[in-house]
């Protein structure tokens, strides 16, 4: 059989940029391009090994580490260990990852064993069979792709999931509780106490609260003109506040003073002396991953250990 090098060398040089490029982007590591591309240069020289007399090793796991590391080394450099290390095991987690997608896919759309196993053939023993290699040339693209994009995935859960916290407020001597969401996004203040103001819809517990509390999250336009009335003792727990979103301005809102709030994040608690909460009976989350936007100022109040 017809071995085609510069194909499998100029595939593998290829596969190993984008390899190393998918890993700076996962580490968030600004790197130049042409740093990337000398090490894929190097991965790919390990192709050009079996030509020479050290085929026998070529294949030898040290010395594909070997090849790993001094590409690590060459797109990342070294500044201390623990950061080589990430760059390393990230290198071949990207790696396995797409690997995987590709034969997983493969496996999964062909029912011939031997027409399957020739994608990994080809890169050993010639061109191969050309809808392997037509699979390859495309698939790697669209593995890389959705490799970057649930890595990505992954990264923002982490970081919302950090943000999530465990509400308590007290209403009317009852407790009720949420998941909040702390969003540095939300700076909106009663203009007149600067208490900062919470958002919580109770769209699924609606039957949990006070009749004159749903008037006011069902309704307060209406309120807030004046066509539709409340219990005076719930008057007195009333704040109008303004606020502005994009496309709208000189928007009005009800907020309520609750009798307390306290917010738990990491087995602490902070008793928020000063506070507003508007209700509502939109869904703040669409998967229903919180159930509340809690105003960053309000981690600021007394702390006490859980």
């Amino acid at each position: 059989m017809e071995v085609y090098l510069d194909i499998i060398w100029a595939l593998n040089f290829l596969f190993d940029s984008l390899l190393l490029y998918l890993t700076a982007i996962i580490l968030k590591r600004d790197v130049r391009f042409w740093r990337i591309f000398t090490g894929g240069l190097i991965g790919s020289m390990i192709i050009l090994l079996s030509i020479t007399p050290f085929d026998a090793y070529s294949g030898h796991p040290i010395v594909k580490l070997i090849f790993s590391v001094v590409m690590v080394l060459t797109v990342f450099g070294f500044k201390r260990i623990r950061y080589f290390f990430s760059g390393l095991f990230t290198f071949y987690l990207i790696t396995f990852l797409i690997g995987g997608s590709l034969i997983g896919v493969h496996y999964f759309i062909q029912f011939d064993f031997q027409l399957s196993s020739s994608v990994l053939l080809a890169s050993v023993k010639g061109f191969g069979d050309p809808i392997s290699w037509l699979f390859v040339l495309l698939g790697f693209p669209i593995a890389w792709h959705f490799s970057k994009r649930n890595m990505e995935g992954i990264e923002m859960t982490k970081i919302r999931y950090d943000s999530l916290v465990r509400v308590i407020i007290t209403i009317n001597n009852k407790d009720y509780h949420f998941k909040g969401l702390v969003d540095s996004g939300n700076q909106l203040y009663d203009p007149i106490s600067k208490m900062p103001v919470m958002f919580i819809s109770i769209k699924d517990q609606q039957g949990d609260f006070p009749v004159q509390l749903m008037k006011i999250a069902q309704n307060p336009e209406k309120i807030i003109l004046g066509n539709e009335r409340i219990d005076s003792d719930w008057e007195h727990k009333m704040r109008v506040i303004p606020y502005s979103v994009v496309g709208q301005e000189h928007q009005l809102i009800i907020a309520l003073k609750p009798e307390k709030i306290v917010i738990e994040k990491d087995n602490e608690f902070y008793c928020v002396d000063k506070g507003l909460i508007s209700f509502t009976i939109q869904q703040l989350s669409s998967d229903d991953a919180f159930q509340c936007i809690v105003h960053p100022k309000m981690l600021t109040g007394f702390r006490k250990a859980g």
